[in-house]
């Protein structure tokens, strides 16, 4: 490790951090209502949507009738991804003439931009047309990440209201997240990237020569449009399979850096919606302090690691930390931080081949996976994800101090508990259950490149990367295959879904309940004591949950590499 390193990180904080005011404030007033400066060019556009689609934009729904109309218009849009992703031969748009992706493979990538998780089994530059990315791709890039938006601001509706039959309009909180939200800062963003040297085009390639006389086709298209969406809505899928350690995804150092505040900037300024929309700013100051000591603590930890390099070469003399599957022009620093902020949203672009990090470097994306990708996380389910938490270390801190536990006024209660407990358990089942499945079966086992505990964490990292709707891999697995295809896409489902109802259930019970005064024996839930509380949760849970799993991949490859045990290429 450098201190040139840490300056990058230390810059990166900063950075973030400046953002989440201003960031806050203006989400704020869009999703309140409240005029911006771009309501008189933009609420003319979203009543005239309202009116095309029938929708009155001031009724308000159920957390029922909430989440019917989200599951209903997230179904609707997989089927039209799948459609387009299987006519594609026969779609325009095509100059490369792509042929119609296979009905698994279909099936498995339209459940992952539907679900804003964006795995990818395939090649973009060798597998989709141009309509396929722009029509397909990049709308549920923007649909999948206002979705996430909307159900964090239901959530916070529940906390912020009492005695509520309602928490809010899914059609409106998607309408105003897509059009003041993700669509000014993506065009801002989008030109950003071409003035970086990012292509945007409607080309299918252009032709080089080389400086030996040999020819290359080298795959441009409408690059920056769809890097500055995934990146804003966590959502990771490359344009090319490179993802963002191709330079026509990631010119620069400076076009790095943007991308990684990008991956952030919603998600941490969400922390700051939920603090103004409860009446109290330190709230969400709260939470976004739990967030950072996890992820600096998660930053330390990898790019340690990566520098202090494999113990098997380290014992050749062969120094320097480990670069394999690094980007030169990023460096040890750059490449650490990318895949913890990545893994800490639910983003999946990658500068840098996770598949190469140690065994710890890699341990650490892992398990930010595995807490449920509530470190900021991607747009919306980070911050859900953590108010479930909340939820339980309350629930912790009530039962110590033998009180019924309490927040913002709350009182939290059987139903809100069980609400909180099923959203956290799903992820566990469906990320440790099908790896269970894929270890021993041949259709399995025939994905991971490498033998020992590396090969078994591919086949955990697939599936946790799956159900926490990251989308980041372990390059070795060979997940192009029918059962991975479709395994993967129902842990997808499995990862959005069954959290999204409990959720909304939480939601609607505690809209429902009335707001009682604090008294001397509340406990505070913007200090550092609760703060050290969440985290401590967070880590309890995650622990018992994963430890084992982690023990039997990452843990044991450390452990071997230590000892000069290296594993080959196997099954």
């Amino acid at each position: 490790m450098t201190l040139d390193g840490w300056i990058q990180v230390a810059l990166y904080c900063a950075i973030v951090l400046a953002l989440v005011k201003p960031l806050g404030l203006y989400m704020t007033r869009v999703f309140t209502g409240a005029p911006t400066l771009l309501s008189p060019l933009l609420t003319p556009v979203e009543r005239g949507l309202y009116r095309l689609a029938g929708i009155d934009g001031r009724q308000e729904q159920s957390w029922l009738g909430y989440g019917l109309a989200l599951l209903v218009f997230n179904g609707l849009g997989f089927v039209g991804l799948y459609a387009v992703l299987r006519c594609q031969d026969l779609l325009p748009l095509n100059p490369a003439g792509q042929a119609a992706v296979p009905p698994d493979l279909a099936f498995n990538t339209a459940v992952s931009f539907v679900t804003n998780t964006n795995w990818q089994n395939y090649g973009g530059e060798t597998t989709l047309s141009h309509l396929s990315q722009m029509l397909g791709l990049t709308t549920q890039n923007f649909l999948s990440a206002a979705t996430g938006i909307a159900l964090a601001l239901a959530l916070i509706r529940g906390f912020a209201r009492a005695s509520a039959a309602t928490v809010g309009s899914f059609w409106v909180d998607l309408t105003r997240c897509t059009l003041y939200v993700l669509l000014p800062l993506s065009v801002g963003l989008t030109l950003f990237f071409v003035w970086q040297g990012m292509p945007q085009t409607l080309q299918a390639a252009v032709e080089a020569t080389t400086l030996e006389g040999a020819h290359q086709t080298i795959a441009i298209g409408p690059v920056a449009s769809q890097v500055a969406i995934k990146m804003l809505g966590t959502n990771g899928g490359g344009f090319f399979n490179a993802n963002a350690a191709h330079p026509f995804e990631n010119p620069t150092a400076l076009a790095n850096l943007v991308q990684m505040v990008a991956i952030f900037a919603l998600g941490a300024a969400l922390t700051n919606v939920f603090g103004r929309m409860v009446g109290d700013e330190r709230q969400g100051w709260a939470i976004l302090a739990a967030m950072g000591v996890l992820f600096l603590g998660g930053v330390a930890i990898t790019y340690a690691a990566e520098a202090a390099g494999s113990p098997v070469l380290n014992a050749l003399g062969l120094l320097g930390g480990n670069m394999e599957g690094k980007e030169v022009r990023f460096g040890l620093a750059a490449s650490a931080l990318f895949a913890v902020v990545t893994t800490a949203a639910s983003c999946g672009a990658v500068n840098a081949m996770h598949d190469s990090f140690t065994a710890l470097g890699g341990l650490i994306p892992l398990l930010n996976m595995q807490l449920g990708e509530i470190i900021v996380g991607g747009v919306g389910a980070g911050l859900y994800g953590m108010l479930v938490f909340v939820v339980v270390a309350v629930f912790v801190a009530g039962l110590m101090v033998g009180r019924t536990p309490e927040y913002l006024g709350k009182k939290i209660e059987a139903r809100e508990v069980k609400m909180a407990m099923l959203a956290v358990l799903c992820l566990p089942a469906a990320m440790l259950g099908p790896t269970a499945l894929a270890t021993v079966i041949p259709a399995g086992l025939a994905g991971p490149a490498n033998a020992g505990p590396h090969g078994f964490s591919e086949i955990l990292y697939a599936f946790t990367s799956a159900a926490a709707n990251n989308g980041s891999a372990f390059g070795g697995l060979s997940g192009n295959t029918p059962f991975y295809n479709v395994a993967l896409g129902f842990g997808m489902l499995a990862g959005r879904f069954l959290v999204i109802i409990p959720a909304l259930a939480l939601a609607g019970a505690l809209a429902a309940k009335k707001t009682v005064p604090a008294s001397a024996g509340t406990f505070p839930t913007d200090s550092g004591l609760f703060v050290g509380l969440l985290v401590g949760v967070i880590l309890i849970v995650g622990g018992l949950t994963f430890f084992p799993s982690l023990a039997l991949g990452p843990v044991a490859e450390h452990l071997a590499g230590a000892a000069g045990q290296t594993f080959g290429a196997g099954g």
